[in-house]
């Protein structure tokens, strides 16, 4: 451990620390504890089984509610947000075409905000004579509890949503942690008493009121309580972290969103204070948006690539985009969607296949058995022979 590690950053020499961070490109800076805390609710949602199959999150669970289980001797950590609320965009008002996530709207932010928190590490050892090995850096990829972490800071609250909401910019920042063992006084929560106290262990809703939006607005009813997502139900799980068949029951919910949702965030009041972000760490992918349904359904691997290299949408591969595409095409009712689907019906991937002879039977009707005959004569993959059974069903 430095030497420097001991040094307490308060008054002016926080500020400037805090000012020099701003200028890097985030656009929120807080300072809260390493103290531990937010461990048992964890514990309690995974125990009742809402990560679904996130397995890692089970794995590293002791960790998340520890910040010095990851970075031994810890002792603050700084929590930055960058706001990529970028006003009205121009897909909200398309009729008829996919829904993406605004997040996915760029390239991949795990990329683009890294080398500001390469520059803020840099800042760190500058402004309290640490070294490299006294501070650790996370942008939504380590075991630790952003979110919580957020609240504690006083950067927001955690909303009946879930997620965290900031008075300055509604629901739309991303957050990054740096978890240092320099002591840097701490801020105040939002509700004004000691930072110690792990902001996790607060009621969902500390700024909500009698606002339960976010609640009813789930096309999948995802919140079995307020603060509480139920990760099997929630159509950003089902359309990105999910790499199986997605349930059927869930599949008209999904809508015309390809790749994650907005839902909760959108309906949020609080976003009326949103203002649009700097983006100075972002790389906005305008032509994302204008992307056309048949042109989904008709990419290959090769397009697939040169489209969304360096976006985070490359992580679901093609294959789960596809599978996502089938069932946006059926939920949108465009029957000039049966050729492609049909064709997918006959794709090299099961998960494919099983979500395009769903979309088929829902757009043909009773003209489906006659255009997947020849795709269904071949078929021996159990869990698309499992679609054709449940159709005739």
């Amino acid at each position: 451990m430095s030497g420097a590690a001991g040094t307490g950053l308060a008054g002016g020499r926080r500020e400037e620390l805090r000012r020099g961070l701003e200028a890097l490109g985030f656009d929120v800076v807080r300072f809260t504890s390493a103290a531990p805390g937010g461990g048992d609710s964890l514990r309690a949602w995974l125990d009742a089984g809402r990560h679904a199959d996130m397995a890692w999150m089970e794995r590293t669970v002791e960790k998340r509610g520890a910040p010095g289980l990851v970075l031994a001797g810890a002792r603050s950590v700084i929590v930055l947000g960058v706001n990529y609320w970028p006003g009205k965009l121009a897909a909200d008002s398309r009729n008829g075409g996919p829904r993406w996530a605004r997040y996915a709207l760029h390239e991949d932010y795990h990329d683009t905000l890294k080398p500001g928190l390469v520059a803020a590490g840099k800042l760190l050892e500058r402004t309290v004579a640490c070294t490299s090995d006294d501070y650790r850096y996370y942008t939504d990829t380590g075991p630790v509890m952003e979110r919580g972490l957020a609240a504690r800071a006083g950067l927001g609250f955690r909303g009946k949503n879930a997620m965290l909401i900031s008075r300055e910019h509604g629901n739309w920042l991303l957050l990054s942690v740096i978890l240092t063992r320099c002591e840097i006084e701490p801020d105040a929560p939002l509700r004004g008493d000691s930072p110690l106290r792990h902001a996790s262990h607060e009621p969902a809703g500390l700024l909500c009121g009698k606002c339960t939006r976010c609640l009813t607005a789930c096309p999948t009813a995802a919140f079995p309580e307020p603060g509480i997502v139920d990760a099997r139900r929630c159509i950003s799980y089902q359309t990105i972290e999910n790499k199986g068949v997605i349930p059927r029951e869930l599949r008209a919910g999904i809508g015309a969103r390809l790749f994650g949702c907005d839902v909760c965030l959108e309906v949020c009041p609080w976003n009326r204070f949103a203002q649009e972000g700097r983006r100075l760490l972002l790389a906005t992918r305008h032509d994302l948006a204008d992307l056309e349904l048949a042109e989904i359904l008709a990419l290959t691997p090769e397009r697939f690539a040169e489209v969304f290299r360096r976006t985070p949408v490359k992580r679901l591969k093609l294959a789960g985009l596809l599978r996502n595409a089938c069932v946006v095409a059926a939920n949108l009712g465009d029957a000039a969607h049966v050729p492609a689907l049909v064709r997918l019906a006959g794709h090299a991937s099961p998960l494919v296949r099983a979500h395009a002879v769903w979309a088929v039977r829902r757009l043909a009707g009773v003209q489906a058995a006659a255009l997947l005959e020849p795709a269904r004569a071949a078929e021996t993959d159990p869990q698309v022979l499992a679609e054709y059974d449940a159709a005739q069903a």
